[in-house]
């Protein structure tokens, strides 16, 4: 294959624009605030679970202290009832002796309703306070993350905006060459890892970094200044 010298020279300022914009969208996809970010959302998504646990706990707290309520609220009003009955004094020795009793017995039930009444609106005060402190610590992380993800769209917009820049100089100086010569270089350059034409110095191709057999040194410096030459090791467009 032939081509124009200085398409050949052309195609070596092509290729740093090529690399150039490959290292951008590398930079891009591998910045710190990705894994910045996603460290942050795994963090949102257990905190956000602890803190569905932690309402439900809340929930069920609530509803034990409602009926440790709605369980001592009868027997007060039955040792009332009670009371008032020794209180008024018209009661035989018998009935009186039982309303004794009975009053000492609501007591004592009254007494371990009220225990287990503060122990569910401790349970519940105890849950309550969790879920504020999950709830605050989930605002921060979706602050945290809020933050974050702006600085990755202002990094990630800037690169982009370089990979555009570097894409026009990229299609101006493509135009400026051959067809046949930029398809072959652009086909060798996805077959070669992004690398399509390297330089021959000192005897090596600075493509695959091989140094060139004695024999295939000799074929490329002999070879006419438009004749398109080959890496015999990585098959690369080579340029003298």
């Amino acid at each position: 294959m032939k081509a124009d010298p200085n398409d050949l020279t052309r195609l070596l300022d092509l290729q740093g624009l090529d690399t150039a914009i490959e290292q951008v969208k590398r930079k891009a996809s591998s910045l710190p605030v990705h894994q910045t970010i996603a460290t942050l959302m795994q963090k949102r998504t257990e905190v956000a679970d602890e803190l569905i646990a932690a309402k439900t706990a809340l929930s069920d707290a609530e509803a034990a202290s409602q009926r440790a309520e709605e369980e001592v609220s009868p027997v007060r009003e039955r040792l009332a009832r009670n009371q008032a009955r020794v209180d008024a004094g018209a009661m035989d020795p018998k009935a009186l002796s039982n309303a004794l009793d009975e009053i000492e017995h609501l007591k004592q039930r009254i007494s371990d309703l009220e225990d287990a009444q503060l122990e569910a609106m401790d349970t519940q005060e105890r849950a309550a306070s969790h879920v504020g402190e999950l709830s605050d610590a989930l605002e921060q992380v979706e602050k945290q993350l809020r933050e974050e993800v702006n600085a990755r769209d202002a990094e990630v917009a800037e690169l982009a905006a370089e990979a555009k820049r570097l894409g026009e100089a990229r299609d101006e100086k493509a135009a400026q060459i051959d067809a046949a010569l930029l398809a072959l270089y652009d086909k060798i350059r996805v077959r070669a890892g992004g690398v399509g034409v390297a330089r021959f110095e000192r005897g090596r191709c600075m493509g695959c970094a091989l140094q060139a057999t004695v024999a295939d040194t000799n074929a490329y410096m002999s070879a006419p200044p438009d004749e398109v030459i080959r890496c015999a090791e990585c098959d690369r467009i080579l340029v003298r």
